[in-house]
């Protein structure tokens, strides 16, 4: 039978398409990728419209434990959740390798992610140079590999999309010290967070990418009723609300006098907020 990696799009069970809705209800087993994004929404309410149970997989189980997900499935359907599209994390190439090598076919159906719905912005999406992630910084570890990449698109003029850290299911480090798996609350990176982050780094660096008057977009929610997209210089948006996650961050490079007046009218938004 066949291995469905199944795209659930960016803000709620009714993002799912009706293709991967049919996949859905049809498979005998259904898991939820839980650790590289999340849905806005619970387990239970896509339970409830899927009118089948949902397995969580967790980072341990999709990275640790694959074996669980693929077993079986030369038998029989297995659908496999993502948040976004199901090729936004590497991890999920790796299953599909995995599945592969036993003989397990594997298909894939495609939904939304943030690395097209940012187009939102108003930035547009042939603009933007390499993406990068940026990390909650600890008292111990503040990295800042990424702002080679950042000077790179700035140099070519390209925006850059910046992905900001989650941390689902983390094991404590005081409690891995003792021998024990307790795991933190989850948490989430907000722009501000980002922000702030970027403007330390800058700092240090110098360079002139990301320092507090460099043009940006911070974008929340997106793809949901109350999404959020706010543009400003980093000062300014070091001090806008944006509320619940997820949140991302759009540093603008060169613009277009149509992609300027876009960046505008989300600046005037913010400022109305």
């Amino acid at each position: 039978m066949v291995l469905y990696f199944v795209g659930l799009g960016l803000a709620d069970e009714r993002d799912i398409t009706v293709k991967g809705l049919e996949v859905v209800k049809r498979a005998a087993r259904v898991y939820l990728e839980a650790y590289t994004s999340i849905l806005l929404v619970p387990k239970e309410q896509l339970e409830a419209f899927y009118e089948r149970p949902v397995i969580v997989a967790d980072r341990e189980m999709v990275e640790m434990e694959a074996d669980k997900i693929l077993e079986g499935a030369a038998n029989e359907d297995v659908a496999f959740l993502v948040v976004g599209d199901p090729y936004g994390a590497t991890t999920h190439t790796d299953l599909e390798l995995r599945a592969l090598d036993l003989g397990i076919p594997v298909k894939t159906i495609h939904n939304a992610s943030i690395m097209n719905a940012v187009g939102a912005a108003g930035l547009q999406l042939y603009r933007y140079g390499e993406t990068i992630s940026i990390v909650f910084f600890t008292e111990t570890w503040r990295p800042d590999s990424f702002y080679d990449r950042i000077v790179a698109n700035k140099k070519m003029g390209l925006h850059t999309l910046c992905l900001l850290d989650i941390k689902v299911k983390e094991p404590s480090l005081e409690a891995l010290c003792r021998g024990k798996k307790i795991y933190e609350p989850p948490r989430y990176m907000s722009v501000n967070t980002a922000v702030e982050q970027l403007l330390e780094i800058e700092e240090k660096r110098g360079e002139g990418v990301c320092g507090p008057d460099a043009r940006a977009v911070g974008v929340a929610r997106l793809g949901a009723d109350d999404q959020l997209i706010v543009a400003g210089t980093l000062e300014e948006l070091r001090g806008q609300d944006f509320g619940a996650p997820l949140h991302s961050l759009i540093l603008a490079g060169e613009m277009h006098h149509i992609e300027l007046d876009a960046w505008e009218r989300h600046r005037a938004a913010g400022r109305d907020a």
